[in-house]
């Protein structure tokens, strides 16, 4: 009898090590971190989170010419969130144009711009100090951001599709065109 219970104590233990392998295996490096939610202590595993779904990955500034493409971020985000989309936006101050409070940044796309779409906490998008997305983008793409609101079209397998400079509008025809196809 003794046996048989260290049979499958044995075999629970195994199965659960090939479980944790298998998912880590199967998780995009682009996703492969976990990142903290803007002006918050909440943590979110993006592998978890958003394995399989099409991203829009935006690294933003509250403090910019294109801080009004927030409106449009919001617009897509809900044009195609039900059919597996999501904008996440990853605020910089990489540019000078995201300087003051996390808090201050929070309340510019929450209150001003009425963002509902996942915002990240702030880090850097570019150099060796960039955040391990960013990093995965660079890698992927050899595109970092040259300026605020890049935007990068990931797929379902997790690899960047598409990358679109601060000038092109979110709703532009090139991205929702890009986005129907992934999805």
């Amino acid at each position: 009898m003794m046996g048989m219970v260290f049979k499958a104590l044995l075999l629970g233990l195994l199965f659960g090590f090939v479980a944790k392998e298998t998912l880590a295996a199967t998780c995009p490096a682009l996703l492969d971190s976990t990142q903290r939610k803007l002006n918050s202590t909440e943590q979110v595993d993006l592998c978890n989170e958003y394995s399989g779904k099409v991203l829009l990955v935006v690294n933003t500034a509250s403090q910019c010419g294109y801080t009004g493409q927030y409106k449009q971020l919001e617009q897509l985000h809900n044009r195609y969130k039900a059919q597996g989309f999501s904008v996440v936006g990853f605020p910089s101050n990489d540019f000078n144009q995201d300087r003051g409070s996390e808090e201050n940044t929070a309340k510019i796309c929450y209150l001003d711009y009425g963002v509902t779409f996942p915002m990240m906490a702030r880090s850097s998008v570019k150099g060796t100090q960039a955040n391990p997305v960013f990093s995965e983008i660079a890698r992927q793409s050899g595109v970092v951001p040259k300026w605020n609101f890049y935007k990068y079209l990931i797929g379902q397998d997790g690899r960047v599709v598409g990358v679109f400079s601060s000038s092109v509008s979110p709703v532009d025809d090139k991205i929702t065109e890009m986005i129907e196809k992934q999805l």
